[in-house]
């Protein structure tokens, strides 16, 4: 089977565009090989959607994905290894081929590793990446959240009702999140806030069991049960670096109807060249995407 438009990625802008295709009467495959709802899913509350005054990413994700296959798209776990264009694009996947007319890269980003010895072994064994999903396993432990900004602080601020103790620790000589998490942290009594400083090291043999910071020429030991990152996403882009143009951090480059240089080819969401990442403006960018990829269809 031909669809008329594969969509690669099940996050917000995926999900979005899978939506407005199908109410142009689009035969639509959606393509995720992680969680659909994408990096929504790990935030416990989320605060800036229209219509929602308060809503947790796991259930703003199940009612997009609901929305979508309710309007017929077709939705699979599955991972793309490449796309071949050309007037029906070959969509090649670990479970064989599939084909559309046009395709919607909208693959999101993937969290920022720190880049030092051993971590991607402690990655499940000390290192996490969302509070929602693993904080319950540091009940009444000790934690440190590397990072400054928006996540950072409210991974912080999560794993506080948890966790006997939590250290938030940033590079920078202050936090570059909302003034609103800031007062916030401050006002927490079990979270110590540490900035200026790195990390150099990470302790432990089989599971991390402390981390060494640097300030300047002086080091100083933090002993903690688990570590949570946010320090920043990277775009999953690396297989699309010959189907289209990438900018110098390897963001799609595309234009303001999300088309890129290949014919037939769009982009969606955070993975996009754009200055502002927000569920809204991929949501905005699905629909684009989408109603652009009909046009193209015509």
């Amino acid at each position: 089977m031909t669809y008329d438009i594969i969509v690669i990625g099940g996050g917000p802008a995926g999900l979005t565009a899978a939506i407005y295709a199908r109410r142009a009467n689009k035969t639509v495959l959606v393509m995720e090989k992680g969680t659909f709802g994408g990096q929504i899913t790990s935030s416990p509350k989320v605060e800036n959607i229209p219509g929602f005054v308060s809503v947790s990413g796991n259930e703003f994700a199940e009612k997009l994905l609901e929305q979508a296959t309710e309007a017929g798209a077709e939705v699979e776990c599955i991972e793309v290894m490449s796309v071949e264009n050309g007037v029906v694009k070959k969509v090649v996947t670990d479970e064989g081929d599939f084909f559309a007319k046009a395709v919607i890269i909208a693959t999101g980003t993937k969290h920022r590793l720190l880049g030092l010895d051993r971590e991607e072994d402690f990655i499940g064994n000390g290192i996490s990446f969302c509070a929602v999903c693993d904080g319950a396993f540091y009940a009444d432990k000790t934690v440190a959240v590397i990072g400054g900004g928006n996540s950072a602080m409210q991974e912080a601020i999560l794993l506080s009702q948890l966790c006997a103790k939590v250290y938030i620790v940033q590079n920078l000589d202050c936090f570059t999140g909302e003034q609103k998490l800031i007062e916030e942290i401050n006002g927490i009594k079990n979270i110590e806030s540490i900035t200026g400083a790195v990390v150099d090291e990470l302790l432990g043999d089989d599971s991390l069991t402390g981390i060494r910071l640097r300030r300047g020429k002086e080091y100083e030991t933090l002993t903690i049960d688990g570590m949570f990152t946010a320090v920043g996403l990277i775009p999953q882009n690396e297989i699309f670096s010959s189907l289209v143009k990438l900018n110098d951090y390897g963001y799609v480059d595309a234009d303001d109807r999300c088309r890129t240089d290949a014919d037939g080819i769009f982009v969606a969401g955070d993975c996009r060249s754009k200055k502002i990442r927000q569920v809204v403006t991929a949501c905005s960018d699905g629909a684009i995407a989408a109603l652009a990829a009909c046009d193209y269809l015509k």
